[in-house]
C-alpha cells in the first residue's frame, strides 16, 4: 500500500528539441532519494502528462523500472490518464506487470465524460492495473469534475485508497462523512492554500515545491498535520521557497532550479515555457 503521507510530483525531463529525456527524469528522482524522499509521482500531475504519447509513457515507465535501487527503496506512483481510454488501459496493463507501487488515475481533458462514462473508465483502468489507486480530480485543467457520489462509489473498490483534489471544504466534509474507511486518504495537489485544506481534512500532500526543498516542505506539512508551530526562521524559509516556486509557472521554475543545480531537466514542451 501507499503508506507515505508526502510524495513529490516530479516534472518530466525533455531535451531542447522537446523529445523525452528519461535519464534526466531518473537523475532528478535519484537526487530526491539521496535527500531522503521516500515516494514520488511520475508522469502525473505536473501538467505535462497529456503531452506524452503512449510510447513515451511506456519508455519512461521501463526506464524507471530498470532502476533497481530506486524501485526497491521508494514508493513509485505512476500517472495514468489519457483522452483515449484505450491508451490508458494499455498503460495500466503495462504497469500491472511491474513493481510500481500504485497509480494516480486522472481523467481525460476536454471531452467531459458523463459521470457514468467516467465510472466505467475508472473501473476498467483500476481492474487492469491491479495496483493501489489515487483518484485525481482536476476540473480546472480537464473540464470534468468527478462527483461526490462517483467518488463514494469508487471508494468501495478495494484498490482505491485516496483522492487528490477532491474539491472544496463542503465536498471534502461530505466525503469524509460518507467514506468510513480509515485507510482512505485526501491529497492536496501542491502547496496552494495548504494550511486551510489541512484544517478541513486534507491529510496527504502531492508536492510541487518538494522538488526543490523536499526536507523543508515535508517537515512543514508534518507540522501542520500534528499541530506543531514553526519558528519564525522556518516560516521565513517556507515563504522564500513558495516565492521561488510559485511566482510564475511552477514547473518552469522547478526545471530552471534543477538545471542550475546540474540536473538535466531541460525545458517544458511549448506553449509552457514561452517567454
Amino acid at each position: 500500500m501507499l503508506k507515505e503521507a508526502f510524495h513529490v510530483a516530479v516534472p518530466t525531463a525533455f531535451y531542447d528539441d522537446e523529445t523525452l529525456n528519461v535519464q534526466g527524469t531518473i537523475d532528478h528522482i535519484r537526487d530526491l532519494y539521496q535527500q531522503g524522499v521516500k515516494s514520488v509521482l511520475v508522469s502525473g500531475t505536473t501538467g505535462e502528462q497529456h503531452s506524452l504519447t503512449l510510447d513515451e509513457k511506456i519508455e519512461l515507465l521501463n526506464g524507471l523500472v530498470s532502476e533497481a535501487e530506486l524501485m526497491n527503496h521508494m514508493k513509485m506512483i505512476f500517472g495514468v490518464s489519457s483522452i483515449r481510454q484505450k491508451e490508458a488501459e494499455e498503460l495500466a496493463e503495462e504497469i500491472r506487470h511491474t513493481p510500481i507501487s500504485g497509480i494516480m488515475l486522472g481523467y481525460p481533458p476536454y471531452v467531459v465524460p458523463t459521470q457514468e462514462e467516467a465510472l466505467v473508465y475508472s473501473e476498467k483502468i483500476i481492474n487492469l492495473s491491479q495496483k493501489p489507486v489515487i483518484l485525481y480530480n482536476n476540473p480546472e485543467r480537464t473540464g470534468f469534475d468527478l462527483s461526490a457520489q462517483s467518488m463514494i462509489q469508487l471508494s468501495k473498490t478495494e484498490f482505491v485508497m485516496g483522492i487528490k483534489d477532491a474539491g472544496g471544504e463542503e465536498k471534502v466534509r461530505q466525503l469524509k462523512n460518507k467514506i468510513k474507511r480509515e485507510d482512505f486518504y485526501f491529497y492536496a495537489g501542491g502547496e496552494a492554500d495548504l494550511e486551510e485544506k489541512v484544517s478541513y481534512g486534507i491529510n496527504r500532500l502531492s508536492s510541487i515545491a518538494g522538488n526543490v526543498a523536499p526536507a523543508e516542505i515535508a517537515q512543514w506539512f508534518h507540522n501542520m498535520l500534528t499541530h506543531q508551530n514553526m519558528t519564525e526562521q522556518e516560516n521565513a524559509k517556507i515563504e522564500t521557497i513558495m516565492a521561488q516556486v510559485y511566482q510564475g509557472n511552477p514547473i518552469v521554475n522547478v526545471k530552471d532550479m534543477m538545471n542550475q543545480k546540474g540536473i538535466p531537466m531541460g525545458i517544458c514542451r511549448r506553449p509552457i515555457g514561452n517567454r
